[in-house]
């Protein structure tokens, strides 16, 4: 039997690097037998029954996989109904944790995962590496952030139950992120079944969860072939149906569910069309189809699989097309110069081979380049047709393979019926340098998704899903949560409402003994441009303790210290073109290293206030969680798109305000102080923060985890000092966009009138608020301070 050593050999075309060792060795500890991944561990199947997985570069045998039973299914979904009751209640900061610890996993084992995927798939190593696993890990964390915010963004909802997955083997952990992430944020529980070519990935990350602290049974994973994903499908316990796959499946599906009480998502076939018009940019439009259709091998339910071309360029087009397919290069997946891998099985190949000698029977004028294909495997060479009948077999059939099938129009109500003349409705490209004739076709398509100049985008913030015979539902963006969750009974709100974590046992956190040393001078310098500088004039003042012993000094800020951290917030003006999930990613790690050095806050904090060290420690739990929900927010803040009356969209956009400067509140020192400047950089905006007065070494503490948590110089300067004055000059900064100010009324009211001198915005209160309070500490208030909206018209049509 031929070794996965030497597979590797075949489809690198040389020994594995050290990098790739870990995939070999995987596959090798398993010892080629896979069981199922059923609460929290692997088990043996209740038969022998089992399947080889291939691998499509070579056709030798990878690995035995298990055929689950009824046994195994009913054990599958008994394991996730026990786990069920503990993870729904979680809280959602909780949940937002482990889906956090598992995209970080997966970052870890980004190259095991992007190896094994071309093993099992046949797809090239650069789409796994540079695509697929990155966007798994986007998945895990974007969700990981509607997890937080499920309890106000989702009030009133909660989650399904146990969730049946089932996924295709065209992006096989692509697949699994984009079902299991949102299933696991609204508090389901999952039995997940991945395709029966493709089983090896799906089993890893099950593993990999585990690892990462995922509670038992919250995933499972049978494997085997389409009779497990029939037991699934008619099991009674199961709530909810997901699935990926063929129209006819999807078919069948939805009748063995009528009835049954189950949630039904189906995102099923496609054979989107390619819009090019006469003014098209053709050299990006050929890049466009090279994406559209060979990318995965066209083994892709959205590929750009019709080219419909306006007849006064169509000849150029197919001109250029050619020459392009003549340089692109088929070969072994793990050669990360290839362009396009394997097709997935020998059945699939079959499918292919037999569409396009239908297409040559029934008139169409099939192209292909002059190269041969390698003849080990399951290749198959890009193809194109031209002078192909609308009603065509290729024309209208779901190929799924690197097939390009191409027909003209004339006028753009010809291109629109040409394009939805298939009883699909998944996606859709348009490719024009014509903005109004865009907008004007891009509603008229009957298609879930719309490009508009690129193809085959895809982003966890944004939902994913079809219109008529390509299924219902949707997979990513708030709406893709909604498939996850129902409405919720009075009495279940009232039971989940207001759960506070357990206090940490003071003896966990009980203060050393001072060492019979003298203590060393601890004077806090400010921090501006991302480092520590001594204050403009030397001074500092002294920090005490409730006992009037000595904490610490902190440097005293003043007039130009605030000039020169302005300066340093407008130098740092790239944040807010940053995207949201980079943002995001910044202000988990800001999270993460704080809770590393949770205990020292807390002491620190119980040191300065005189409150008790567990009160203390639930401040600092409390500020991480809160970073946890602007990290989440920073990529689902979205703007609108309102119903102006005129022929085209009105979109609101939401900007950040610029360089906002921020005096916090006395009291909860961290919270306070992480409450105001987490949704303001969350959203793009740089911040000049005044800390706690009284308090301020809560945030002078955070100079050193600012440093490690890539916080890039300039978005987030702390000036330490006399916090009303220090607040005033803010004010009265012209280069300062808005002030908000957190403390007594007189004070509040200078900074208000100060700031007439620029208009500047201000956002001041005198009142307590609760800090610990979700409704009053955090959420959509602060998000709309932080932003400005940009309303942008923009008519349509030709």
């Amino acid at each position: 039997m031929t070794t996965v050593s030497e597979i590797f050999e075949t489809m690198a075309y040389g020994p594995a690097p050290e990098s790739d060792k870990p995939a070999l060795e995987w596959i090798a500890r398993h010892d080629g037998a896979f069981g199922l991944f059923i609460g929290g561990r692997w088990t043996k199947g209740k038969s022998d029954a089992g399947f080889d997985v291939i691998n499509p570069a070579t056709t030798a045998r990878l690995a035995r996989v298990t055929q689950a039973g009824q046994q195994d299914v009913d054990s599958a979904v008994a394991a996730a109904r026990k786990a069920f009751p503990a993870w729904s209640t979680l809280s959602g900061h909780a949940r937002a944790r482990h889906l956090y610890a598992l995209a970080r996993a997966v970052q870890k084992h980004s190259r095991l995962l992007a190896v094994l995927e071309s093993l099992d798939n046949g797809k090239s190593i650069r789409e796994t590496r540079d695509l697929d696993i990155p966007l798994v890990a986007r998945h895990l964390t974007h969700h990981a952030g509607w997890a937080q915010l499920a309890e106000s963004e989702f009030a009133g909802y909660g989650p399904v139950g146990v969730v049946g997955q089932i996924v295709p083997w065209n992006f096989p952990l692509l697949m699994v992120a984009w079902k299991i992430a949102p299933a696991l944020a609204a508090g389901n529980t999952v039995v997940l079944k991945p395709a029966e070519f493709t089983p090896l990935t799906a089993l890893c990350l099950a593993e990999i969860a585990d690892e990462a602290g995922l509670p038992t049974g919250v995933l499972n994973v049978v494997t085997g072939d389409g009779r497990t994903g029939e037991l699934m499908v008619n099991h009674p316990d199961i709530d909810k149906i997901a699935f990926t796959g063929s129209t006819e499946v999807g078919r069948i599906i939805r009748k063995a569910t009528a009835g049954s009480g189950k949630r039904l998502s189906l995102e099923l076939g496609g054979k989107s069309p390619f819009i090019v018009f006469d003014d098209a940019d053709l050299d990006s439009v050929v890049e466009g189809v090279v994406d559209a259709i060979w990318f995965n091998q066209g083994q892709v339910c959205c590929a750009g699989s019709r080219l419909l071309v306006h007849e006064g360029i169509a000849e150029r087009l197919v001109t250029k097309l050619r020459a392009r397919m003549e340089k692109l290069r088929v070969g072994p997946p793990l050669d990360k110069a290839i362009d396009m891998g394997a097709i997935v099985a020998p059945v699939q190949l079959e499918r292919i081979r037999s569409l396009v000698n239908t297409g040559v029977e029934e008139g169409a004028t099939m192209w292909q380049p002059s190269w041969a294909c390698p003849t080990d495997g399951y290749f198959y060479p890009p193809t194109l047709f031209t002078n192909v009948s609308p009603a065509a077999t290729i024309a209208q059939v779901e190929i799924f393979g690197p097939v390009l099938v191409s027909m003209t129009f004339r006028t753009p109500a010809e291109a629109v019926e040409l394009a939805n003349n298939t009883p699909y409705g998944l996606a859709a490209s348009v490719w024009t340098e014509n903005i109004n004739l865009a907008l004007d076709v891009a509603p008229k398509i009957k298609a879930g998704v719309v490009w508009i100049n690129c193809t085959n985008l895809f982003d966890a913030a944004s939902g994913f899903g079809g219109y008529r015979e390509s299924g219902f539902g949707r997979e990513g963006g708030k709406e893709g949560m909604w498939e996850y969750l129902k409405p919720e009974t009075r009495q279940a709100e009232v039971g989940t409402r207001n759960k506070r974590s357990r206090p940490v046992p003071r003896s966990a956190l009980r203060v050393p003994r001072s060492q019979p040393l003298p203590p060393i001078d601890r004077t806090y310098k400010l921090f501006i441009g991302g480092a520590q500088v001594r204050p403009d004039q030397g001074y500092s003042r002294k920090i005490l303790a409730p006992s009037g012993a000595l904490l610490a000094e902190v440097a005293e800020g003043n007039r130009k210290d605030i000039r020169n951290a302005v300066e340093a917030a407008h130098a740092a003006d790239g944040w807010a073109k940053t995207s949201g999930h980079n943002r995001g990613q910044v202000l988990y790690y800001l999270a993460e290293n704080l809770a590393q050095r949770a205990d020292e806050f807390a002491e620190r904090i119980a040191g300065m206030t005189g409150r008790q060290l567990g009160d203390a420690r639930r401040e600092v739990d409390a500020s991480i969680a809160r970073l946890f929900s602007y990290a989440a927010w920073a990529d689902k803040y979205d703007g609108a798109v309102h119903q102006t009356p005129i022929r085209g969209v009105t979109l609101a956009m939401n900007e950040p305000v610029g360089v906002i400067g921020i005096a916090c509140p006395e009291a909860e020192p961290l919270l306070g102080f992480v409450s105001l400047v987490g949704p303001a950089v969350a959203v793009g905006n740089t911040v000049i923060a005044i800390p706690s007065e009284a308090h301020p070494l809560a945030a002078t503490e955070l100079y050193t985890v600012l440093d490690a948590s890539d916080v890039p110089a300039g978005v987030i300067n702390i000036v330490t000092g006399a916090k009303d004055a220090l607040a005033k000059v803010l004010a009265e900064h012209d280069d300062v966009d808005a002030v908000w100010y957190f403390g007594n009324h007189a004070a509040g009211a200078e900074v208000e009138r100060a700031s007439a001198g620029n208009m500047k915005r201000t956002w001041v209160e005198w009142h307590p608020r609760d800090w610990h309070d979700g409704r009053q500490g955090e959420g959509r208030e602060f998000l709309r301070e932080s932003t400005q909206v940009k309303n942008i018209w923009i008519p349509y049509g030709e």
